[in-house]
């Protein structure tokens, strides 16, 4: 069984980016095979024998088996392997895990809910690139009441200092004499995006959970649970966000 790939594959595999931006990369010269340069598209490699490097810089072997696991991350905990200052880290939640995983995008630390882990890189970028729009669901409870033009300014777009967000489903779910809850469905990863939202409408976030990312939801786990996908599972997850939007 002929074990070779084709060299921009592997690259996308191990996390350099996707396949048409390894393309590029092979294209101008900067990706070397066993110490020589190579140009050709065509060109493939046994992953476990070739030495593969960009600008000189070895790049490693992908991982013999490709894993993905869907975490509950509770509040109080970074996305993140380390944390110089010491803070609580996914980390500690797949210590059994005998995989080097990292996450795929982020929740910030007072953010809970559905985060993915894997050593796929290709599925990593096909997630997270802006143009595959994969809609991601949360759950958001806010200081006070939203009344409908808030609503509506929030589903077609607020501007933030990075720019204007995108369109965006929003639905209001209950309230209190206090606060309310919505229901926020986005297509697009700012950094904090919900909560800058919320604040840009004068209603600030008190609590945020992520409750869906495309057909994946957080059914039958609890905070610091975490399951593997299953094949089908990825295989869909791959398709539904293959094609940009």
């Amino acid at each position: 069984m002929d074990k070779n790939i084709r060299l921009q594959k592997f690259l996308s595999q191990v996390g350099v980016g996707s396949r048409r931006k390894s393309e590029r990369m092979i294209q101008q010269g900067v990706v070397s095979v066993n110490g020589h340069v190579v140009t050709e598209l065509g060109t493939k490699i046994d992953p476990q024998k070739d030495k593969v490097s960009i600008q000189g810089k070895r790049i490693g072997k992908p991982p013999q088996e490709f894993i993905t696991i869907l975490l509950y991350k509770p509040k109080g905990c970074l996305s993140a392997l380390s944390d110089p200052q010491g803070r609580p880290t996914i980390k500690r939640l797949i210590s059994n895990i005998h995989f080097r995983l990292f996450p795929v995008g982020r929740l910030d630390f007072n953010t809970e809910g559905l985060l993915l882990l894997t050593n796929d890189g290709e599925l990593a970028h096909i997630l997270t690139h802006p143009s595959r729009q994969v809609e991601k669901h949360y759950l958001v409870k806010v200081r006070g009441i939203l009344n409908r033009s808030q609503i509506q300014r929030l589903s077609r777009g607020v501007k933030l200092k990075d720019g204007l967000t995108a369109p965006a489903d929003v639905h209001l779910l209950t309230t209190t004499r206090t606060n309310c809850w919505l229901e926020i469905a986005l297509r697009e990863g700012k950094n904090r995006q919900i909560r800058r939202m919320c604040e840009a409408v004068g209603h600030p976030v008190l609590k945020l959970r992520r409750v869906g990312l495309a057909f994946l939801d957080l059914q039958g786990l609890a905070p610091g649970q975490y399951r593997p996908l299953t094949s089908q599972e990825t295989n869909v997850l791959k398709k539904s966000a293959a094609k940009p939007s």
